[in-house]
C-alpha cells in the first residue's frame, strides 16, 4: 500500500535546488559593466536644475540617475526634496541632485494641465 503525498510535499519535489545560496546573484553582480560617470556640460546642468526647480511633492515623475557604476531609471511620486541638501526622494529612493542624468518631461507635464 502507497501513501499518499500531500500536495505540498509533492510540490518540493519539483521546487529549484540551489547548491550555493546566492551564487547566481554574486555571479551577475560581477558580469556586470561598470560606466563612469558622465560629465554633464554646464548647459545641460542648468536645464536639469530649471526643471528640478519647477518640481514639488506629490508629483509624478521620472529620472535616469548614476548609482554605483550604472545608471537607472526611476518613476514615482516625489516624496521629499531637500534643496538645502541637493537631495530628491522619489518613492523610497533619495537621489542626489549631482547623480541626475535626465528627467523625463511628459510625465512633469502631465502633472501641469
Amino acid at each position: 500500500m502507497r501513501i499518499k503525498m500531500s500536495q505540498a510535499e509533492r510540490a518540493k519535489q519539483f521546487m529549484p535546488f540551489a547548491a550555493l545560496k546566492g551564487f547566481s546573484e554574486a555571479l551577475q553582480k560581477k558580469e556586470k559593466a561598470f560606466v563612469p560617470q558622465a560629465e554633464l556640460s554646464e548647459e545641460y546642468q542648468e536645464e536639469l536644475n530649471r526643471r528640478l526647480q519647477k518640481i514639488r511633492k506629490d508629483d509624478f515623475i521620472s529620472l535616469v540617475y548614476y548609482h554605483n557604476g550604472e545608471y537607472l531609471r526611476i518613476s514615482g511620486a516625489v516624496s521629499k526634496i531637500d534643496k538645502t541638501m541637493r537631495m530628491i526622494k522619489v518613492v523610497n529612493t533619495e537621489i542626489r541632485f549631482d547623480d541626475i542624468y535626465d528627467i523625463d518631461n511628459e510625465i512633469m507635464d502631465m502633472g501641469e494641465s
